[in-house]
């Protein structure tokens, strides 16, 4: 259509507030995470429900709701494109739900939000749950109140598919856990043999010291690497630190951080590499989509998608240390001079159960997501309370994975996620990696050259066509759409599988 209809632009018009304001917030929270002095949390759990008061009454203003009617029921409606239809469609959806919660729940929500992750630092810190267990369970129960909204309006079976919603339109716990549970059986199959295999890595060479000023070198190099820029004049991002990384911003100002530990340089390199990942999605959306709902990530598993693509399809594949490898024992100095290329690639592909999700390799990564998928269900289910998340966390970890959980800041308290009020997230994580699986297994169609390509430190070939296919299209599908859109077909885990027992199968030698 030549000019779109007026209400649509005014609707529109009132849309780029709220994403003006949201963008304004995630500074806030990465300031709170990043460079805020302890003494501030107070005043910013007050300052971010003030922004959160502000975003409902933007959201849930009446005249969006006459602005939406008048366009959809107007005559030329029909004559709308699919993005502007779109547009409506999220507009709206976000309408609905947000009018039919109480501005009250969403304040004291943001509110209890900031001095839950604040309790959660302290407590972690102590490794005591029992000090984190009653922010927590007020939390957990402002959470069941929304869901129980919520439920109603998305038309949802239960009310934990309403929160997982929001994370992961149309998605529901009925469809995740048939999912899950042959990606576990799959996983499971896999673990056991490379366990039982005689090939074993060694991990002493990434224990090695090595400063954090040099650390920080060794990420701005893979922040070149991926076209993440930090240093130019226009350049839209920036490297950080804090105990739990994370990637937060939007379009032109997407900020991400990561951690250094001496004694453990992977863990720096690879949290980099998946924040990065998610950097570049946020930053290559379309550009004329920016302030529209058609202009944000198709899903939070959508997203994760490409930080687990760019972490462990690119960081961890033998062509990425072919390139790298060079470069890192050349900011290390002698720290790694005598590091071997295919024992360095068999170390940062350890396969190993572990009781910590951010630490875990690629095999048993998901296993961490499918028991916190199983908690979350039962919890907003009302199988299982707050109080008893650690003994059921403890008991899945000894009968998925093997390992003892000694105490609750390495078990149920490791995550910032759910004193985040994060819940119908996690799946999100697993669903990334199978949309990652198949993702890969359409791109190696199209660029049959790439892994040749990474080992010269050409990465653009790879970005430039996750920006056409992935990137490129926002939030014009929802997930499942998306996926069709891509590989031609659903959702499945076989891809991932697939890539998987290719990998480790040689790594292994079975």
């Amino acid at each position: 259509m030549a000019e779109p209809i007026s209400s649509y632009k005014k609707l529109l018009e009132k849309v780029k507030d709220i994403f003006i304001l949201q963008s304004a917030a995630a500074i806030v929270y990465w300031d709170m995470e990043t460079m805020m002095p302890p003494k501030g949390i107070k005043l910013r759990s007050l300052q971010l429900a003030m922004l959160s008061r502000i975003g409902h009454r933007m959201s849930t203003d009446p005249e969006t709701g006459i602005l939406l009617e008048k366009t959809m029921k107007h005559t030329e409606y029909d004559r709308l494109d699919a993005v502007q239809k779109r547009n409506l469609y999220l507009t709206k959806k976000h309408y609905d739900e947000q009018t039919k919660l109480p501005e009250k729940l969403v304040v004291e929500t943001s509110k209890q939000e900031a001095i839950t992750v604040d309790t959660w630092k302290k407590a972690k810190a102590a490794k005591d749950f029992f000090m984190f267990k009653p922010e927590l369970e007020k939390l957990v129960d402002l959470k069941k109140k929304a869901a129980e909204i919520l439920m109603k309006v998305k038309e949802t079976a239960t009310p934990y598919d309403a929160l997982i919603d929001t994370f992961e339109p149309k998605m529901t716990s009925e469809t995740i856990s048939k999912v899950f549970e042959e990606l576990k059986e799959g996983l499971i199959l896999l673990l056991r043999k490379c366990e039982a295999s005689s090939k074993r890595p060694d991990v002493s060479i990434l224990k090695r010291r090595v400063p954090i000023e040099i650390q920080r070198k060794i990420a701005k190099s893979i922040a070149e690497f991926v076209g993440y820029d930090i240093d130019s004049k226009k350049a839209g991002g920036r490297i950080d630190e804090t105990e739990h990384p994370f990637t937060t911003g939007y379009y032109d100002d997407v900020r991400i951080t990561t951690h250094y530990y001496e004694n453990k340089i992977t863990s720096a390199i690879f949290s980099t590499l998946h924040e990065a990942g998610h950097a570049l999605y946020d930053q290559n959306l379309k550009s004329e989509w920016i302030f529209q709902p058609v202009g944000t990530p198709c899903s939070y598993g959508f997203n994760e998608s490409q930080s687990r693509f760019v972490e462990n399809m690119v960081g961890r594949s033998r062509e990425f240390w072919v390139y790298f490898l060079p470069k890192l024992k050349e900011l290390t100095g002698s720290v790694l001079s005598d590091v071997d290329l295919d024992k360095f690639v068999r170390a940062v592909n350890q396969v190993k159960q572990s009781k910590i999700r951010v630490e875990a390799d690629e095999v048993t990564y998901c296993l961490h997501i499918i028991l916190r998928f199983n908690l979350e269900r039962d919890l907003f289910a009302d199988k299982i309370t707050v109080a008893e998340l650690p003994q059921i966390w403890n008991q899945s970890y000894k009968e998925y994975l093997g390992v003892d959980v000694e105490n609750d800041s390495e078990g149920v308290m490791q995550d910032t996620h759910w004193a985040s009020g994060l819940y119908g997230y996690f799946p999100s994580y697993a669903l990334g990696n199978i949309y990652s699986g198949q993702i890969l297994a359409r791109m190696e169609k199209d660029l049959p050259e790439w892994r040749n390509q990474i080992s010269k430190g050409n990465f653009r070939d790879v970005k430039q066509w996750l920006v056409k296919n992935v990137h490129g299209y926002g939030k014009l599908y929802d997930p499942t759409d998306l996926v069709k859109k891509i590989i031609g077909e659903g959702l499945g885990v076989k891809p991932y599988l697939n890539y998987l027992h290719e990998k480790y199968s040689k790594l292994y030698d079975f």
